[in-house]
C-alpha cells in the first residue's frame, strides 16, 4: 500500500512538471500510415475462429439438458460463432468431436452430441480451469479495475470469456465461490452487470510496468517509480516503417510522453490532450495483455468503451501505431492483436488453456483430413500425450514468420493517422 501511494505521488509530481505540462497540450507531429497484411498473425486468426467457434458449440452441447443439439436449435447461430459457413456443415466437418445422430421422433432432423475424445478434452480444461483459478480471479479482476466505476455488464464478459480464458458459465461456477470479491448488480442502463467489491493494490500492477521490473531495466524502472523518467512500450513495426525518420521521430516524441497506468484515475488529464491518447494506448495495451491469446475482437471493447474510457473511434489507435498494435480484417470482423505477444506466428508465453486449445485444434484438423473415419483415428490415450501439442506446433510455424523475419508484408493500405478514417464501415459487425 505504501509503495502504491508513492507511485501515485510520482505520477502527480511528472505531470505537475512544466515540461509535461506542455506536452499534455501540445501536439505531435504525425505522419500518414499505411495499414500493411501480416500474413502470420492473419493466419492465427483465421485459425482461432474455427476454434473458438468449436469450443463454444462444445460447451453449447455440453450445457444442453439432453446431452445434444439439434440442427434446428443452432440454425441462426452462424453470425453469432463468428463463422463463414452453416453451423450444420461446420459441425460435419469435425466428426472427432462431433457425433451425428438422426433425432428418436424426427429422423429427418440431425443431432450432435461430444464424442469420447471431446469429453475427454472438456474435462482436461475443466482441471486446467481449477488449477488456475487463483490466476482467472486476477485476470478478472484487473479487468474490472480498469473500468471506471469497477463494473462491467455481464453481456460483455460473456462476450469475451474465450478471450479473459473464463470457464464456460463463470458467473455460476466462479463468481459466486468469491462473495467478497465481487457482487451482481444492476448498471445504470438496467443490464446485468459484475462489479469489484474490494480493490485489490496488489493488482494495480500493469504488463508493461511488469516487464521493466526485471534485472535488466532495473534502473530504469526504479528512476520512473520516483517520477524522473517514463516507460516506453515495446515496438515492433512493420517492414520499412523503422527506417522512415518521420515515424522515428513521431514515436521518440510519444514515448517520452508520461506512462500513466491504467489502474490510475485519468479525470485529471484533458481528453483532448496527446498526454491522453498515450494513457488510451495504455489501456489497451493492458486489456490486450490481459487476454491469453493476447487479441480480441474490436467490437468487445467497444461495448466497454465509455468504462475503459477511450476515444469513442478508438480503431484510429491501432491503425496510428503499429508497432504496438496489429488490426486485423480476417473473417469478415476486426480483431486486433497485441504484437508483442507474438514471435514467428506463436504466442511467446502461452498460457495452460491455450496449450490445451492446440489439442482440441489438432483433434479438429484430423477429423476435417479424414472425415468419417477421424472419430475411429485417434484413441483416448493419444489425447493425453505431450507430443501432441509439439506436432500441432510445427505445424503451426508454417502458417508464416512475423514482421522481424522473413514474413511478406504485401498488402497496403492507405489510412493516415486515424481523423478519417471511420470505424463504423471499416468491416461487417459481429
Amino acid at each position: 500500500m505504501f509503495k502504491a501511494k508513492i507511485f501515485v505521488s510520482s505520477i502527480k509530481n511528472l505531470l505537475s512538471h512544466p515540461q509535461f505540462e506542455h506536452q499534455q497540450w501540445r501536439g505531435i507531429v504525425k505522419v500518414r500510415l499505411k495499414w500493411v497484411k501480416n500474413r502470420s498473425l492473419d493466419h492465427v486468426i483465421d485459425t482461432d475462429t474455427d476454434l473458438k467457434a468449436a469450443c463454444l458449440l462444445k460447451d453449447a452441447i455440453k450445457r444442453s439438458p439432453t446431452g445434444f443439439l439439434t440442427a434446428k436449435s443452432f440454425a441462426d447461430w452462424q453470425k453469432l460463432l463468428g463463422l463463414t459457413v452453416p453451423v450444420l456443415r461446420f459441425l460435419r466437418r469435425y466428426p472427432t468431436l462431433f457425433e451425428e445422430f438422426p433425432h428418436a421422433r424426427y429422423a429427418n432432423l440431425p443431432c450432435f452430441r461430444l464424442t469420447g475424445t471431446a469429453l475427454l478434452l472438456d474435462s482436461q480444461e475443466q482441471s486446467i480451469h481449477q488449477a488456475h483459478e487463483n490466476d482467472t480471479i486476477e485476470r478478472l479482476s484487473k479487468v474490472l479495475m480498469m473500468m471506471r466505476s469497477r463494473t462491467a455488464p455481464l453481456q460483455s464478459l460473456h462476450s469475451l470469456k474465450w478471450d479473459l480464458g473464463l470457464p464456460d458459465n463463470f458467473e455460476k461456477v466462479l463468481i459466486l465461490k468469491y462473495p467478497d470479491h465481487f457482487s451482481f448488480v444492476k448498471a445504470p442502463t438496467g443490464v446485468s452487470a459484475l462489479r469489484l467489491k474490494r480493490w485489490r493494490e496488489e493488482f494495480a500492477v500493469s504488463a508493461l510496468e511488469k516487464s521493466n521490473e526485471g534485472e535488466e531495466m532495473g534502473d530504469e524502472y526504479r528512476q520512473f517509480k520516483r517520477g524522473q523518467t517514463t516507460l516506453a512500450f515495446p515496438m515492433n513495426f512493420p517492414r520499412g516503417y523503422g527506417a522512415q525518420k518521420k515515424v522515428r521521430a513521431w514515436m521518440e516524441e510519444f514515448q517520452k510522453l508520461p506512462y500513466i497506468s491504467p489502474y490510475e484515475d485519468s479525470r485529471h488529464i484533458d481528453p483532448n490532450s496527446e498526454l491522453m491518447e498515450k494513457r488510451a494506448v495504455g489501456v489497451l495495451h493492458e486489456f490486450l495483455s490481459l487476454t491469453i491469446h493476447k487479441k480480441t475482437k474490436r467490437n468487445y471493447l467497444r461495448s466497454l468503451r465509455e468504462e475503459l474510457n477511450i476515444p469513442h473511434k478508438f480503431t484510429r489507435l491501432f491503425t496510428r501505431y503499429p508497432g504496438i498494435f496489429y488490426l486485423s480484417l480476417k473473417c469478415k470482423t476486426t480483431t486486433v492483436a497485441l504484437k508483442e505477444g507474438y514471435r514467428r506466428g506463436k504466442l511467446v508465453n502461452q498460457h495452460p488453456l491455450v496449450r490445451l486449445r492446440h489439442k482440441f485444434y489438432h483433434v479438429m484438423r484430423t477429423g476435417l483430413l479424414y472425415r468419417g473415419k477421424g472419430a475411429n483415428l485417434i484413441s483416448r490415450e493419444d489425447i493425453l500425450l505431450k507430443d501432441m501439442e509439439n506436432r500441432m506446433e510445427d505445424k503451426e510455424e508454417e502458417g508464416g514468420d512475423d514482421d522481424d523475419d522473413d514474413d511478406e508484408d504485401e498488402e497496403y493500405e492507405e489510412i493516415g493517422t486515424g481523423d478519417e478514417y471511420d470505424e463504423e464501415t471499416s468491416d461487417v459487425e459481429d
